[in-house]
This record gives structure tokens, C-alpha cells and sequence, in this order.
């Protein structure tokens, strides 16, 4: 289970970083930046893949009932510009930022969940499975993880055929077979290779029929 090992090594108040949603081929990434309370910390905080839907959305709710929480969101067309990479790079930008705001100052210190950091002049480090080793960390996946999820339900209302209900965007039988019969939605990354090939597919259709 994750802990506050390297938040104790760290100045001062710590936030914990992480994202949701860099493989999908729909929809955005998000990014959550956490500072726990030093009293009153939600138990059973986990990596949030670990965790049940409802887990997360019980936690959630917790976190943002006792923690101080910044959340960042860069949509898909933004992704298509700066690539998957940049783009969740600013999502943790945003959401450290955004945080900042809330605390009324820069953290002290800043957690993030991988090997590479934004480009910033917050204090940082980042931590390879830090999602399983720090309980800041943890809590960031569970918030991003879970506002993630509403946002593709919410569109799953509107793009049905997709399934978003169950898979989040991401590429699995039932939506790379939605996405061949009915073309990419305003919300699909244009930059990933399977929605790439549908967009040409599409237009190769159109010019026939036009052409036909």
C-alpha cells in the first residue's frame, strides 16, 4: 500500500500528481494534484487502477471533502496539437497550478508519478509507480481516474454507439468497430493512428459516393 514515506522527506505542504487517460484514442487527459490533510486521510487510498469504480468514487468525494485538490484538463484537439506527451505534461501543469490557487501559495514540493517532469519552477520529483508508493500520489490517480470517467459517460450520453459507458475512450473491440461503421467523433484524437485510418477511411467512402 502506498505511504507518506516521500512526503516526509520533502518541504512542505507536498502534492502529489498524477493523470488519467494517455492511451485512449478518445476524449481528454486529465490531471489531479493533491495535498492531503495532515489528520482525517480517507483510508483505503490505492493506486486507483486497484480500485473498483465505485471505490474511486466514494474516495473521490472523500478527497475533496479533506484534501486541497487542483484539477487540469486538455482536450483532444489540443492533444492532436502538442502530441500525448506535451499534452499531459500541461494537464499537470494546470492542475498544480490550479492547486496553488486554492492553497493560496505554491506547494512546497511536488510528487509526480513517472520519470519526467513538466516545465516548471515548482520543486519536484518524479517517482516511477508512485501511484503504489506515495499516499499523495495515490489520491491524484483516484481524482483524475475518476473525473475522467464522468466526463466520458457524460459523452458516452451522446455518442451511444461507442460504449464510453464501459470503456473510457479507450481502444477495445466494441469501439475500434464503432468507430469503422460511424467515423470519428469531435472528441476523437485525430493524432492516433486508429482514428487516424477511420478519418481517411471515411473520406475515401465520401469521395466515392461524390465521385460515384
Amino acid at each position: 500500500m502506498p505511504g507518506m514515506k516521500h512526503e516526509k522527506l520533502c518541504i512542505g505542504p507536498v502534492a502529489g500528481v498524477d493523470e488519467a487517460g494517455r492511451g485512449p484514442l478518445a476524449g481528454p487527459v486529465v490531471a489531479a494534484a493533491v495535498i492531503l490533510p495532515a489528520k482525517g486521510v480517507p483510508r483505503g487510498i490505492d493506486d486507483s487502477k486497484k480500485l473498483s469504480a465505485s471505490e474511486r468514487e466514494r474516495l473521490c468525494a472523500r478527497l475533496k471533502g479533506c484534501a486541497i485538490v487542483g484539477i487540469g484538463i486538455v482536450q483532444p484537439d489540443e492533444i492532436d496539437t502538442l502530441n500525448i506527451y506535451w499534452a499531459t505534461m500541461k494537464a499537470m501543469t494546470l492542475a498544480v497550478d490550479a492547486l496553488a490557487v486554492e492553497l493560496g501559495q505554491a506547494p512546497g514540493h511536488v510528487l509526480v508519478d513517472g520519470n519526467r517532469l513538466p516545465r516548471w519552477t515548482y520543486p519536484a520529483t518524479p517517482l516511477v509507480g508512485g501511484d503504489a508508493k506515495s499516499l499523495s500520489i495515490a489520491a491524484a490517480s483516484i481524482v483524475a481516474k475518476h473525473t475522467r470517467d464522468l466526463i466520458m459517460i457524460a459523452a458516452a450520453d451522446v455518442h451511444p454507439e461507442y460504449n464510453w459507458h464501459s470503456n473510457k475512450g479507450y481502444g477495445c473491440a466494441h469501439h475500434m468497430k464503432a468507430l469503422r461503421d460511424h467515423g470519428p467523433t469531435p472528441i476523437h484524437r485525430r493524432s492516433f493512428a486508429p482514428v487516424a485510418a477511420a478519418y481517411l477511411a471515411r473520406e475515401g467512402l465520401f469521395a466515392q459516393e461524390t465521385t460515384g
